[in-house]
């Protein structure tokens, strides 16, 4: 996305796009660019904005917590507003209340003396009844502004597809990774699919006012599959041997690791595996597909057709085994260093007398054994906080090399010692340098 020149500022219709650095708001950020209009994407994290698109126009707002003065700055000029931010739930920096609720509520508030279409994206399923806390919220949403928008246009896709992953795609591949092993889940669950492009197509009809205000139309493949059905496929796409074995997974154990990945929310990961996406993939995941066509919509394509638009590459496959392997080296440092800390400090005797032994001076063993256990369990901890993992995953490394630097120094008979225990550092160096390198923003 360019910069327009002043003069072409003039002529092009503006369009705003909130959650402009997501799946689905970066993919209407480049349809509607592409297509004539000024786009200005709206975020709340400069890295993540400047990573999608570093020569684009950004507003950095917390759609939350903004005024509604702030909107009224953000919408000067703007002839369309496209909504494509929410969260899936409760949880570190997300409120649902704030993101699907208050902040409509605010637009809406500020957009009341301006000429401009607000096109909504919400989620099918969408329903003050349903039963999590994401569609009830979007539903309140949505009801804002049906009530008070006088120019407005819901969209509500199911699962959306995309040469992206993220959250429940990002899921997906990464189950369809597992090696040698089908994980058997929600067996009765029907899910429908919808290209990420045909939502962005949707999303320029209704900028261009082809769609009717007031429409309200679920965006949808016609067709839909298991749960089940739909692993496999994503199995067969990306290029992964057919499994050996199927193992049904435990609803009991579904609802430990949910309750988990609620828990880490608050740490700040933004898990697909909480409780809401397991719920809703356990209801299933369809709409009407009729909707959008008496809306004057062209259909969406089936997921073979999405699947054969996006070729899966060598990519794709390093990224669904990195997904499925990062939560797995995050937990096994944490548990290394917690682990050796503990250790230490249980038995400090024991680790003072190793430098002893070796003829260490006097005044530094003590710092070193109770420094170094509070460090190593304070980076073990430190890791486990989203915003603080690849910092902690640099302390580690520069902490090893500090401590091979001392067993050379003071005992470097230890790197003779039979069951290596400075050579074992090493591995560990590796492993935090790869969550490093692979924790990325959003």
């Amino acid at each position: 996305m360019s910069d327009p020149s002043p003069q072409t500022d003039k002529l092009r219709p503006k369009a705003l796009v909130l959650g402009g650095y997501g799946m689905i708001g970066h993919a209407c950020l480049r349809m509607l660019d592409q297509n004539g209009f000024e786009v200005v994407g709206v975020g709340r994290s400069v890295r993540s904005a400047r990573a999608v698109d570093p020569d684009g126009a950004w507003i950095i707002q917390d759609i939350a917590s903004a005024t509604v003065s702030d909107w009224r700055a953000m919408l000067d000029g703007v002839d369309v507003i496209v909504n494509a931010s929410g969260a899936l739930q409760d949880g570190g920096k997300d409120d649902l209340e704030a993101i699907h609720v208050t902040a409509i509520q605010r637009l809406v508030e500020a957009a009341s003396g301006q000429s401009c279409r607000i096109i909504q994206i919400s989620a099918a399923g969408v329903s003050e009844t349903a039963s999590t806390e994401f569609f009830r919220s979007k539903a309140r949403g949505e009801a804002e502004l049906v009530a008070k928008a006088h120019d407005h246009v819901i969209l509500r896709p199911t699962l959306v597809m995309s040469q992206e992953a993220y959250g429940g795609t990002a899921l997906l591949r990464a189950a369809a990774a597992i090696p040698l092993i089908h994980p058997q889940v929600f067996s009765e669950s029907l899910i429908q699919t919808v290209h990420v492009q045909d939502v962005a197509d949707a999303v320029m009809k209704a900028a261009n006012g082809v769609i009717p205000s007031g429409t309200i139309a679920d965006l949808t493949e016609s067709n839909s599959q298991s749960f089940p059905d739909l692993l496999t496929a994503t199995r067969r796409w990306l290029g992964f041997k057919p499994p050996v074995l199927t193992i049904a997974v435990p609803e009991i154990l579904l609802s430990a690791i949910g309750k988990v990945a609620d828990g880490l929310a608050y740490l700040g990961w933004r898990s697909p595996l909480r409780t809401t996406a397991f719920r809703t993939l356990k209801d299933g995941v369809q709409g009407d597909a009729d909707t959008w066509a008496r809306a004057g919509g062209t259909p969406m394509r089936p997921l073979a057709e999405t699947f054969r638009a996006i070729p899966a590459t060598r990519q794709e496959r390093l990224f669904a085994r990195a997904y499925l392997a990062l939560p797995l080296a995050i937990a096994i440092l944490s548990l290394f260093w917690c682990v050796s800390g503990i250790i230490a400090l249980v038995n400090p005797q024991a680790a003072m007398q190793v430098m002893f032994d070796r003829d260490a001076p006097n005044w530094i063993v003590a710092p070193m054994v109770f420094g170094g256990a509070v460090a190593d369990i304070g980076l073990g901890l430190a890791i486990l906080w989203r915003r603080w993992v690849k910092a902690a995953s640099v302390g580690m490394i520069l902490l090893s090399g500090g401590y091979i630097l001392g067993s050379v120094l003071f005992a470097p008979d230890l790197w003779l010692d039979p069951l290596g225990p400075m050579v074992k550092v090493i591995p560990s160096i590796a492993l935090a340098a790869l969550v490093w390198l692979m924790v990325e923003e959003r």
